[in-house]
């Protein structure tokens, strides 16, 4: 069974990776697994309010994450596995990779409009030391040529 990871962010890119995923899955009979990063803080405040920031920030994550993956059950019918963590984003990615030795591929998105993400950049550039397959998924794709493609 292939199972494909998802980053999960309030993207475009990010939902047209999700759907490249879990129609992967439904073909090969795999999964999904959404991991949704909470992001780090540039700043520190005093500690409760602090405290609230980041509770904040994951509560938001959470949410994002069980969207996506309600699309992806009323869709596929199957429930992916949802994963909500903090951190620096592509270590949390690799930690994730190397405690989920049966990720099968990461899948990533583009930008639409060929702008720089750092996620992308730092894997592609690295691709050679993943664990897996890197899957770019571009963003200028219209659902019925991504649907047509899988």
């Amino acid at each position: 069974m292939r199972t494909y990871l998802v980053v999960m962010d309030e993207t475009e890119e990010s939902k047209q990776a999700l759907r490249f995923a879990s129609l992967r899955a439904q073909k090969t009979n795999g999964s999904v697994h959404i991991l949704a990063l909470v992001p780090q803080q540039t700043f520190n405040a005093f500690g409760g309010v602090q405290a609230t920031i980041e509770q904040e920030a994951r509560e938001r994550a959470e949410v994002l994450a069980n969207s996506a993956a309600g699309n992806i059950f009323g869709e596929m019918g199957k429930m992916p596995v949802i994963a909500v963590r903090p951190g620096s984003p592509a270590e949390v990615i690799r930690k994730y990779l190397e405690e989920h030795g049966e990720i099968a591929a990461l899948v990533l998105g583009t930008a639409k409009d060929g702008g720089k993400d750092p996620l992308v950049s730092y894997f592609s550039s690295r691709a050679n030391e993943l664990p897996c397959p890197l899957y770019l998924i571009p963003g200028n794709l219209t659902r019925e040529r991504l649907d047509e493609l899988v």
